[in-house]
């Protein structure tokens, strides 16, 4: 490894490939563990909020990785399974989440999001006058 700063040491010179290895991982992952396809803005303020969201959905992916020791592929394959479905009836509606599992507790256990209530939303039917 080499520098053009004489006054870093080995240790620095080597944290700073460490850090370059970090950000160009940071690039790969917004094209690929993202699935980000190609969007094509004219506008500066567009092209800056589009970086602004995927930077920001790459640190919560890292977050969620940090906390829970598991890599981004492997917590959205668990937390996919976690659904709300709308039932219908004569009576009404109501949103109901799937049952929890172990693997999903544990996850939403480590990043400190408590459990979404089991029922999401009641409404009775409607009569018409």
């Amino acid at each position: 490894m080499r520098s053009s700063d004489p006054s870093l040491s080995a240790e620095d010179i080597a944290l700073g490939y460490k850090q370059l290895l970090a950000v160009e991982r940071g690039w790969r992952d917004m094209k690929h563990v993202l699935d980000l396809r190609p969007v094509y803005h004219r506008k500066e303020e567009r092209i800056r909020a589009h970086v602004l969201l995927c930077w920001l959905a790459l640190l919560l992916i890292r977050v969620a990785e940090i906390s829970c020791g598991e890599t981004w592929p492997t917590l959205r394959r668990e937390l996919q399974h976690l659904q709300v479905g709308t039932f219908e009836g004569p009576a009404g509606s109501f949103r109901r989440r799937t049952q929890i599992t172990r693997a999903e507790r544990s996850i939403l256990g480590a990043l400190k999001i408590p459990e979404p209530p089991e029922i999401q939303e009641l409404r009775a039917a409607t009569t018409a006058s």
